[in-house]
């Protein structure tokens, strides 16, 4: 059959520039994984100016898995512009001081959408004096998009394709063993 495909997921296409170089790595298991910043500034028509005007700007974070993630990491600068297409998830995140590391919290209200679930959830920083005052932990919510294809947006500039091919170890005959 194929890979199955998940339902009630929202999928969507979002046309920004890189807003950060990817990063890339490869987990111990050996799977790439490339991550970046996609900044999406939303523009209007100003009746007033007679032209086109900058609104508010949105960013993502978009995450990319194995032969994708390889291929974002060598394709993908800082500024370009770029189309993302994939599922997106927001999730409210905390730092937790005690740890020192990040958590993912659910979102209030017990769902992925509606009114209030998009914004800072409260305020960084502790709360009271440096001696001890009463800790709040810092929280944020995050738009994340797990990319299912990522290009160049053609609309504003050209782009050269190069097929990759998956690099095969050469087998020496007699002895089954891979040559350097």
């Amino acid at each position: 059959m194929g890979e199955a495909w998940p339902v009630n997921e929202s999928w969507v296409t979002v046309v920004g520039n890189a807003a950060t170089r990817p990063d890339f790595w490869e987990t111990a298991a050996g799977v790439a994984v490339a991550r970046f910043r996609l900044a999406v500034t939303v523009r209007r028509w100003d009746r007033g100016r007679d032209a086109w005007a900058d609104a508010y700007t949105s960013f993502y974070t978009v995450w990319t898995w194995r032969s994708l993630a390889a291929n974002v990491a060598g394709s993908v600068s800082l500024g370009e512009p770029l189309v993302v297409h994939g599922t997106l998830r927001v999730r409210e995140r905390e730092w937790d001081r005690e740890r020192e590391r990040e958590r993912d919290r659910p979102l209030q209200g017990g769902g992925g959408g509606g009114e209030g679930a998009v914004g800072v959830a409260a305020p960084p920083a502790p709360v009271g004096d440096s001696g001890g005052g009463t800790y709040q932990p810092r929280r944020w919510v995050t738009a994340e998009i797990d990319a299912v294809a990522v290009g160049h947006d053609l609309t504003r500039g050209t782009s050269a394709f190069r097929r990759v091919s998956q690099a095969k170890p050469l087998l020496n005959t007699p002895t089954g063993a891979t040559s350097p």
